[in-house]
């Protein structure tokens, strides 16, 4: 695909999305990459993470995987990624926050404090990246259920900076990742903590980029 046709799939979102709505996310991967120049994709190392992962480095090798290190992963979560780097043919690209915080810093959910805290854990690394890396297309895999924002999105979706987001398992549930994982022989990890996201229902930042 050129360039001209990536614009038409972002000029004609609900139509794709209704196109891909029954499709598997390998071919919804594969439609998307053979428009893209330029994908990354993101991971927190959380549970399921494997999923997209490979799903999508089975399509190409070496596409960079975005990985905002907040900190304050837990030691599961780091031997859950290195296992996931030795294993898939991925380009893992870590960014940690310029300003760290300790444990005893750690903001309560609301107010500014918390925000500025989301900002330097998460967002600066975030907005770095995209600075680096300059890319086209973002696969993430959030789902449906999850958020009551990412519930008003869908397998393809826009940020405000027009890069063309693809969350090829969006309509999966934790059984169907399950299987998926199992079928692949592929890890998971449970013991996880984002300080971003301290009730599950609450949206991490990235996503509203």
């Amino acid at each position: 695909m050129t360039d001209d046709q990536l614009l038409y799939i972002k000029a004609h979102l609900d139509e794709y999305n209704e196109m891909l709505r029954d499709k598997g996310p390998e071919h919804i991967i594969r439609f998307i990459l053979s428009s893209s120049k330029r994908p990354i994709l993101t991971s927190n190392f959380g549970p399921y993470s494997a999923s997209l992962i490979h799903a999508v480095s089975k399509q190409k090798n070496g596409i960079p995987l975005i990985w905002c290190d907040t900190g304050f992963n837990t030691q599961q979560t780091l031997s859950f990624a290195d296992r996931i780097k030795q294993s898939l043919p991925i380009q893992l690209k870590r960014y940690q926050p310029s300003k760290r915080y300790s444990e005893n810093e750690l903001p309560s959910e609301s107010g500014e404090a918390f925000q500025s805290f989301v900002n330097d854990v998460k967002l600066e690394p975030f907005k770095r990246a995209l600075t680096e890396h300059n890319p086209d297309v973002w696969f993430t895999n959030i789902r449906r259920g999850q958020t009551a924002y990412r519930d008003t999105l869908d397998i393809l979706s826009l940020t405000n900076d027009g890069i063309l987001k693809v969350s090829p398992f969006y309509y999966w549930s934790d059984t169907e990742l399950r299987a998926y994982l199992s079928q692949h022989n592929l890890p998971n990890e449970f013991i996880y903590f984002d300080p971003t996201k301290p009730k599950s229902n609450l949206e991490c930042g990235i996503q509203f980029k």
